[in-house]
């Protein structure tokens, strides 16, 4: 089966500045746009030795002190690329040209409020601005895309994503900490994810829990996305899941009226070494279904990094005609993760109200 998942690239040079050296950057930004062949024309950080030890290691041309000098230094034409905590994207929005096109880091902000801040300020300074929501991008999700807009697996009625893995927080000091850490920083891709299949949902029902030995706000959650009589979305997390590998699971699962497509997204279990992605299609042959294994270049990091930088300068250029998580897109995403909390802070139906 010939299926098209692979971004297409940008037909223009168009040079990228990194504001931020954090893990993120060297473990996926810069991996991902070497690999595209992307042209990264410098780096600044708060703390400059950072950058220069970025620089030095991937063959960045030029550090700059901070964020004022680099844009007094950009090409015309350059693309920024934000990789900081939400709490400095508005201040370093503010110092980009007009015009400028940017891609932020996800979430955008730390609550909706937040979130309606930085897409005010892209508007007034008429930003090209995205969001890096790159699991739209992944290999498997652009692989399930194109089978269901073709309608191979019929009407879709089922979306399950399931992650039970054992995630070591201290890699991400600079998150931990937070007290919206669960939902907002790692539930939040697969939200997105799904209003790229669905849309937008009539609801939101959730509760996301710590954890009795952890210092941490949230760890585990539970979303239903209501979409319908007829259709059913979840979202189900367990990062607590320290029992050994043999029952850890990371997948997405889509089912239709003709079929099935289940992807496992190996990069989240045995963390941080992971395990190889698997994208299984089960088709009806001769009254049966039967599940065919389909191999996929590429997963999630770093590739499905390439997607958002991609689509950002395809349509900066005008040969793409959609900004995908363009920030008023992604405002939809952040208004289901402020859902999601006001549902938890409600809880369920009271027993002793019956």
């Amino acid at each position: 089966m010939n299926i098209p998942y692979k971004p297409l690239l940008p037909e223009t040079t168009q040079p990228i500045i990194i504001i931020g050296a954090s893990g993120i950057v060297k473990d996926a930004h810069l991996p991902a746009y070497k690999m595209a062949g992307f042209s990264v024309f410098g780096i600044t950080n708060r703390t400059v030795a950072k950058a220069h030890a970025m620089a030095e290691e991937f063959g960045i041309p030029n550090v700059f002190e901070n964020v004022a000098d680099a844009v007094k230094n950009a090409p015309s034409n350059a693309v920024y690329d934000i990789t900081v905590l939400p709490d400095q994207y508005i201040e370093i929005l503010e110092q980009l040209p007009d015009g400028a096109a940017v891609l932020i880091q996800k979430p955008m902000g730390n609550d909706l409020a937040q979130a309606k801040e930085i897409v005010a300020v892209c508007e007034r300074k008429k930003l090209v601005a995205a969001i890096n929501f790159q699991l739209r991008f992944a290999s498997f999700v652009s692989a399930a895309r194109y089978m269901i807009d073709q309608g191979i697996i019929g009407d879709l009625y089922d979306l399950e994503f399931k992650v039970t893995v054992n995630t070591p927080w201290e890699l991400f000091p600079l998150i931990k900490e937070h007290p919206r850490l669960e939902i907002l920083f790692h539930s939040v891709h697969y939200i997105d994810c799904i209003r790229s299949f669905m849309g937008n949902p009539k609801g939101v029902y959730a509760k996301t829990t710590n954890h009795p030995l952890k210092k941490l706000s949230s760890c585990r959650s539970s979303i239903i996305l209501d979409y319908g009589d007829s259709m059913r979305v979840v979202i189900n997390t367990n990062h607590d899941h320290h029992f050994g590998p043999k029952h850890e699971e990371s997948y997405i699962k889509w089912e239709g009226t003709k079929g099935a497509i289940k992807a496992k997204m190996g990069l989240l279990m045995n963390y941080p070494d992971g395990m190889p992605d698997e994208f299984e299609v089960a088709l009806e042959k001769n009254g049966t279904y039967e599940w065919e294994k389909i191999n996929l270049e590429g997963s999630w990091f770093p590739e499905a990094f390439i997607g958002t930088m991609s689509n950002l300068m395809r349509f900066k250029e005008g040969s793409d005609d959609k900004l995908l998580a363009s920030v008023q897109d992604v405002l939809d995403t952040m208004k289901v993760v402020e859902a999601c909390y006001i549902s938890n802070q409600k809880g369920g139906i009271p027993l002793n109200e019956l």
